[in-house]
């Protein structure tokens, strides 16, 4: 189950990469004037945010194909198809004119939870199911007279099938699950400043097993009826209000994960300094720039536990703080320099220079904290009591053609994928924005000193056949070179 909900959560990455483009699309045409989003502003401008609103209200669809992609067992251009086919069925079937035909009613006395039927919610019901069915019958063979729809063809049929099944069920199901949905969203937003706070903490605290963009969805899309970052983007809903579950992050990505870094830099050995510097300075800047922390975190998550629960705290109480002023900004991927300046020109942003303010104090607050309980507790982070960085350890007869080496494969892939076992002991290759996501057939085998020699950023074995290897914001590129090697 744990390995389900990994992939789950990887998946997930896949439609909410496409999410800043929508964001750059909005954040120019706003730009441009202010009026483009409500359709008010001059043509250039209107022809922009409509590009941009076409994916933030295209979500759902997206959910539905991106997972049934990434959950996929070879990635296939079938399954994508066979989740849109889902999404296609569900939403039609479902849809209130739909149902007023099928009670023979009116549309007006049609549950008001069948308006509601094309949410990300959905579109993630046909994603798992589809994918599921993918991996189940993508090698089918019919009967010759019906041989031309075996495999894969037989796939978008069987789906769309399901779905009418499913599509029964959630003719009774659906309505008592989108009022515990809006019941729960209520919850939350009536918790107000505490409700982004408790968001906050539990979102740091379950990014070590990947799920914390499961927890994602919930505010920040259309499942509980918050979606935060759609509205903020589209300029809808409460201004002070809309943005919450997102305001309090740009503190924590831009100032405080740095100054974590200079705090771990300031506290390694002086002949580890140089080396622990850069690996800082890279990983800092990612945080800074573009929000991506894990390859800072994951730096000091294994080594000093201790550190990351501080983190998760603090996030939680950067987020109430926004929350409880009202300071709002949004992103469309995380929260990060380019998206903190693209959300400024958005109309219903809040006082978003304040949390600049906030970012100063928070990064104050980090490195103090940070610096005082590394050396109070002598917390083993890199660079201290000989923890090097992984990349400082490499074997010296490595690093003449270090990049590559005969076929286009890296050295460190080609240590990585002796490290795990080769192919003999490799199920599955995955990756998300910065880890390798290995499903093996035994990981005690694992060579964890290899794979440090490597150069990878660290590892984490997560169970007996689960494994993450933190390569970087590069981690594509490892992550193709290892199926190159899984397929010679």
């Amino acid at each position: 189950m744990k390995a389900y909900m990994q992939k789950f959560a990887q998946s997930l990455m896949l439609p909410i990469s496409i999410l800043p483009v929508a964001g750059l699309l909005l954040g120019i045409a706003s730009f441009l004037d202010s009026g483009a989003i409500s359709g008010k502003g001059n043509s250039v401008a209107n022809f922009l945010a409509n590009g941009g609103l076409a994916i933030i209200e295209s979500l759902p669809i997206l959910f539905a194909v991106g997972l049934a992609f990434g959950m996929s067992k070879d990635k296939n251009g079938a399954a994508a198809l066979s989740g849109l086919v889902s999404f296609l069925v569900v939403t039609k079937v479902l849809d209130p004119v739909s149902m007023a035909k099928i009670l023979h009613t009116s549309q007006d006395k049609v549950d008001i939870a069948f308006t509601g039927i094309s949410n990300v919610f959905i579109g993630i019901i046909c994603g798992l199911v589809t994918a599921a069915i993918y991996n189940r019958f993508k090698d089918t063979k019919l009967p010759t007279a019906l041989a031309f729809f075996s495999g894969k063809r037989l796939v978008p049929i069987l789906s769309a099938a399901t779905m009418l099944v499913i599509s029964l069920a959630l003719m009774f199901i659906w309505p008592p699950v989108y009022n515990s949905l809006v019941s729960f969203g209520e919850l939350i937003s009536g918790l107000g400043p505490l409700g982004a706070g408790l968001y906050g903490f539990f979102n740091r605290l379950l990014l070590p097993f990947g799920l914390h963009h499961a927890l994602n969805q919930v505010f920040w899309f259309d499942i509980a009826g918050i979606n935060d970052i759609a509205n903020f983007w589209s300029s809808k809903g409460e201004e002070g209000i809309t943005g919450r579950y997102q305001a309090g992050l740009f503190p924590i990505m831009m100032f405080g994960m740095p100054a974590a870094a200079l705090a771990i830099w300031k506290n390694a050995e002086k002949r580890n300094k140089k080396v622990v510097g850069s690996l800082m300075l890279a990983a800092g800047l990612a945080s800074f720039i573009t929000g991506i922390t894990e390859p800072l975190e994951f730096s000091f998550l294994v080594a000093a536990p201790l550190l990351f629960g501080i983190h998760a705290v603090l996030t939680g109480i950067s987020l109430f703080i926004a929350a409880t002023f009202h300071w709002t900004a949004g992103f469309t991927f995380s929260a990060g320099l380019i998206d903190y300046l693209l959300s400024l020109s958005i109309p219903i942003a809040n006082k978003p220079l304040m949390l600049l303010v906030l970012g100063v104090v928070m990064g104050i607050v980090y490195f103090v904290i940070f610096d005082f309980a590394i050396r109070k507790f002598d917390l083993k982070t890199p660079g201290r009591d000989g923890l090097m960085p992984e990349a400082s350890k490499q074997d010296p007869s490595l690093e003449e053609n270090a990049n590559t080496s005969n076929e286009g494969i890296s050295n460190k892939t080609r240590l990585i994928y002796e490290a795990i076992g080769g192919k003999e002991n490799i199920q599955d290759i995955d990756n998300c924005a910065t880890r390798l996501r290995l499903t093996l057939n035994d990981t005690s085998i694992v060579d964890q000193e290899k794979i440090k020699q490597s150069g990878a950023l660290g590892n984490k074995i997560i169970s007996d056949k689960n494994i993450q290897v933190i390569i970087g914001t590069d981690v594509q590129f490892t992550a193709d070179e290892l199926m190159k090697l899984q397929q010679n």
